[in-house]
């Protein structure tokens, strides 16, 4: 479709995802377990999905990086860079798949207290297609799954 004011074509419209969940942890406890590598490797990733990898650079600029393998081998590299960071309640960062070949995506994830529970809200911006935005609702709601099963049961699902 043309832009009636430059007669280019207009940009598709990028998709965003917002998936919840509420863990039974604290805030401090959950931002610890996002964001440090040792934690990260036992809950990250959609079912049947290993997490064999995780570098993270905890500070605004900081870069991380973290390699998901597949069940048929393939591994991929998600990685990008801190752009806030307010501990324990909030992170945003970019993300994209290595090798970066078009524009990041963001992230930001906020870590709300509610009680003895704490809401986990992952919001992800720039998503170029809805199939890729329906890949990461199904990739976000299997991590916020891991997760609660990390914390809660000591185990990956």
């Amino acid at each position: 479709m043309a832009d009636d004011h430059t007669g280019r074509e207009a940009a598709a419209p990028m998709a965003t995802l917002v998936v919840r969940r509420t863990i039974q942890a604290s805030a401090a406890r959950l931002f610890e377990a996002w964001t440090q590598p040792s934690q990260l490797r036992h809950w990250w990733g959609p079912v049947s999905v290993v997490c064999i990898d995780a570098q993270v650079d905890l500070r605004v600029g900081g870069r991380y990086r973290i390699a998901n393998r597949f069940p048929d081998g393939k591994i991929v590299w998600i990685a990008g860079e801190f752009e806030a960071i307010e501990a324990p309640y909030k992170l945003v960062y970019t993300w994209a798949l290595e090798p970066v070949s078009g524009p990041t995506e963001r992230v930001t994830v906020q870590f709300k207290p509610q009680g003895n529970a704490t809401e986990v809200i992952v919001t992800h911006e720039g998503i170029p297609t809805v199939p890729i935005r329906q890949r990461h609702e199904q990739g976000w709601q299997a991590c916020l799954g891991g997760l609660a099963d990390y914390l809660q049961l000591g185990t990956r699902r």
